[in-house]
């Protein structure tokens, strides 16, 4: 039987060889590790600093990397010391006293997850991505418009969050409790919910720190998500800059159909006020 380039591909991507060598060096030799409820926290927490350290590389350097500073979507505004310090201390703190104490009594609770002997085919958790993705952007359109609309939830829970109209990538979780809190339960309650596969969920819970930082990080780069994912589906840096600039647009975190859907998209305009 012959087959096309395109059903060889489908074929290749859902059988489940691709990622088993993978999987099987981290269930064998970081079985004690992964079992942990305390793994997801660790892997999310060191991933967000981690891959805020080229952003705010690029935010220290300034001027001194021009072929940097082009990409820059507000150039004449680049974040202070002490605001890096203010969002720096606002993270520490939250993770200290919320999120340290809630992982020790998980870890207290919860008994030691199974590892399954069978990884994921490359299709599966391709797809196990883009559908927690899509689903924690409903969840937090829905959340972000109604702490928009509702002055109390947002000079209670979320008014922290937009006290720089330039974001940056430490600006990311620099958050409220509640709303750190919320997010995180989505991130973790989500992969149950699709019943997505070990190595599928904590994939998820990185790719989306990365483009939580993205959104945030005042660049578009040739290489942002927004410029590989085609017809405008997806926001971006840009747009969510947009919507540091105009709190009444921009909704979602990370598409662009809710807010088409619900009238709140706007496309990318300069403001000129200054960033606190």
């Amino acid at each position: 039987m012959n087959l096309t380039s395109t059903e060889l591909w489908t074929r290749h991507l859902e059988t489940h060889h691709f990622l088993q060598p993978v999987w099987d060096l981290l269930r064998l030799q970081y079985r004690d590790y992964l079992r942990s409820p305390l793994f997801p926290v660790v892997l999310t927490v060191s991933s967000y600093f981690l891959l805020c350290l080229p952003f705010l590389l690029c935010d220290m350097m300034g001027e001194r990397w021009p072929v940097v500073q082009q990409f820059k979507i507000q150039p004449s505004r680049r974040p202070s010391a002490s605001s890096l310090l203010h969002c720096a201390g606002v993270t520490l703190h939250n993770h200290v006293f919320l999120v340290l104490p809630a992982s020790v009594a998980q870890w207290m609770w919860r008994p030691p997850i199974d590892l399954p002997e069978e990884a994921p085919s490359l299709l599966e958790l391709v797809a196990g991505i883009i559908g927690n993705l899509l689903l924690f952007d409903f969840q937090y359109f829905i959340w972000h418009l109604l702490h928009h609309k509702i002055r109390w939830l947002y000079v209670t829970f979320h008014a922290i969050h937009h006290k720089y109209a330039a974001p940056f990538a430490l600006a990311t979780q620099c958050l409220g409790g509640w709303e750190l809190v919320t997010v995180g339960f989505w991130t973790t309650l989500n992969p149950v919910i699709l019943r997505s596969h070990l190595l599928t969920t904590w994939a998820f819970m990185v790719v989306h720190v990365y483009v939580s930082i993205e959104d945030h990080c005042g660049y578009d780069f040739p290489w942002s998500t927004s410029r590989l994912i085609p017809f405008g589906m997806y926001g971006g840096p840009s747009k969510h800059d947009v919507h540091h600039q105009k709190p009444n647009t921009n909704f979602a975190p990370h598409f662009s159909h809710w807010d088409k859907i619900f009238k709140t998209h706007a496309d990318f305009s300069f403001i000129d006020k200054a960033n606190g």
